[in-house]
């Protein structure tokens, strides 16, 4: 077939055309990709060939009010591994599980790690031991992308004494990251769980660091080390606590292994916690790197619930500790003065619909209301709750604050029980299903009253200064005071004077005396639901009495009496004020 000269013309152009356009459109994909995206493919080729290996930060160090270490990082090792696909991942830990020990639940944690992660290594072990460390390296060939490098971990000194207010780390679950709360975390990474570890997260968490190692297209590590500079973690400054250690070590002494309850020291005049105590306490050591299994389901099964605060989370019948309570509403709204005397004498128990009995059988004859607090005679504050009436009695703890928390720096803090006002028996028990002798037993701090230690401690600061009720903190801060009542100075000397009684010969907690220092407070003995076992122990109080610089609240869970508190309390406060105690005999009964 032949052509026109001019149509062979016509598409050699049209062909030169063509190859023209092709070579623009080459030139400037080129020019594109070599000159203006440069550093976006450097990039991407340097993030292909660059893996960042994060370096742990340390946790801020805590301290107590001296310096003293409460919580500090130790060196440690973490041990990630570097895998292009989830699969490849189980693949190499199902290896390493024949080697070291490897649940199925820690395969599939670390799956879901990179799944949620897959730029950043998979944390294996957070806080692996000495011997894991040994058998890895020396397998290190088998596994290209093993690394295994030093990192800081949590450590308490004094551990179990310590947990109920420090609390403890743990690893970052699925559901906080995915909370506002934790935005920029990443997975495998170290949070607090509970304490002052999880109420100041943001303070104590330090700033990660990165280094870089060289990779190939199948993700094995080919150079360790000087890829690229490294960016140094850094620890946040130090926190530091009212915490008193040595007290706190000491009280952790006094409950031992073999009481159940809780203890709250702190200073009256500022809010500042000075001890809190919550036994049996757990190890918090145990918790860093992934608590073992048979600890945790030992913790679980315990029935003296060592994981639960009864410091802050427990709600117990306050007993007659609440009779202060009681005496300062009267006082105050002046139904009574410290020198009345009830109409019917206290014969061991008063006959309202029913007979309500005086934990003295034998009865108290007639007191004075300073004496009904020294001698802790129901029978006076059943007429006393009578007298005040329901109403102004529920309005009375209601200003008192026993229906709200105390705003402790802690996380997990129980709201007490305290009703709002008469509705509060029909809505919870329905109209005519309730009796009103109820104002008897809240009286004397049973029924519906329930309160935590902590809440007790702060109600007994106001007593101890001029009605102002400090608020706990563990951390230091600006102190806050609330002025919930107002006594006259002659009614608030003769309440105190009515405390110190309680600890003397004439209380009900004279085994708890000290030499050398004036002790206010009172004993409570707490009736519970619990079948077949004895009653609960109460005791708050302040010290000395002239200047008082601590307020104690204990709470022993079946300690039968309010004395054998009081001996608790009292010794406490003598190690904090640095005095003897006096070794004294059993006397009283609330």
């Amino acid at each position: 077939m032949s052509f026109h000269p001019n149509d062979v013309q016509r598409r050699s152009r049209m062909a030169s055309g063509v190859i023209a356009l092709a070579i623009a459109w080459l030139t400037t994909a080129f020019f594109r990709a070599q000159v203006v995206q440069n550093e976006e493919y450097s990039l991407q080729s340097t993030k292909n060939r660059l893996r960042e290996i994060p370096l742990v930060a340390p946790r801020g160090v805590v301290y107590d009010r001296r310096g003293q270490v409460i919580a500090e990082s130790v060196p440690g090792y973490s041990v990630s591994l570097l895998s292009p696909t989830p699969d490849s991942l189980r693949v190499s830990l199902r290896r390493l599980a024949t080697m070291i020990s490897l649940s199925d639940d820690q395969i599939e944690s670390a799956v879901r790690r990179l799944r949620r992660e897959p730029n950043r290594p998979t944390v294996v072990f957070s806080d692996a031991t000495f011997d894991q460390v040994s058998v890895l390296e020396e397998q290190r060939t088998e596994f290209p992308g093993l690394i295994i490098q030093a990192a800081p971990k949590r450590y308490y000194p004094d551990g179990p004494a310590v947990s109920a207010f420090v609390g403890y780390t743990g690893e970052i679950t699925e559901s906080e990251l995915n909370s506002p709360t934790y935005t920029g975390y990443k997975s495998g990474q170290q949070v607090g769980k509970a304490g002052i570890e999880r109420q100041y997260e943001e303070l104590l968490r330090g700033r990660e660091g990165s280094r870089f190692v060289v990779v190939d297209a199948r993700g094995r590590v080919v150079q360790s080390a000087g890829a690229q500079p490294d960016v140094p973690a850094t620890a946040p400054a130090p926190l530091q606590t009212n915490i008193d250690l040595e007290l706190q070590r000491f009280v952790a002494g006094l409950f031992g292994d073999s009481l159940q309850g809780g203890l709250v020291a702190m200073d009256p005049n500022t809010g500042a916690v000075l001890a809190i105590h919550s036994a049996p306490s757990f190890d918090p050591n145990r918790f860093i790197g992934g608590i073992p299994k048979d600890y945790w389901d030992q913790l679980r099964s315990d029935a003296r619930k060592p994981l639960y605060n009864k410091a802050l989370q427990g709600v117990y019948p306050p007993a007659s500790t609440f009779k202060l309570a009681t005496s300062i509403i009267g006082l105050e709204r002046g139904v009574v003065s410290l020198t009345d005397r009830m109409p019917q004498p206290c014969t061991g128990g008063l006959y309202y619909g029913r007979y309500f009995r005086c934990w003295e059988r034998a009865g108290h004859g007639s007191l004075t209301l300073a004496q009904a607090i020294t001698k802790s005679c129901d029978v006076y504050f059943y007429q006393l709750g009578l007298r005040i009436g329901l109403t102004n009695l529920l309005a009375g703890g209601v200003k008192l604050q026993f229906r709200e928390r105390s705003g402790i720096d802690l996380p997990s803090e129980s709201r007490p029980i305290w009703p709002y006002a008469v509705d509060y028996f029909n809505r919870r028990y329905g109209p005519g299903g309730w009796n009103p002798s109820v104002v008897l037993s809240l009286a004397i701090g049973q029924a519906d009253n329930s309160q935590t230690i902590l809440n007790m401690a702060r109600f007994y600061s106001a007593l101890a200064t001029d009605g102002s009720m400090a608020k706990p903190e563990v951390v230091r801060r600006d102190p806050e005071r609330t002025k919930i009542f107002s006594l006259s100075a002659e009614q608030m000397t003769g309440v105190r004077e009515a405390l110190t009684d309680v600890i003397s010969t004439r209380g009900t907690a004279a085994s708890a005396r000290l030499e050398g220092i004036i002790v206010a407070g009172k004993t409570g003995t707490a009736q519970h639901h619990e079948a077949g076992k004895p009653d609960h122990a109460w005791f708050v109080g302040f010290a000395p009495l002239e200047d008082p610089k601590i307020v104690v609240a204990v709470m022993v869970e079946y300690g039968s009496h309010g004395y054998f508190a009081a001996r608790l309390a009292t010794k406490a406060m003598a190690h904090y004020l640095k005095q003897p105690t006096i070794a004294p005999p059993t006397t009283g009964d609330d």
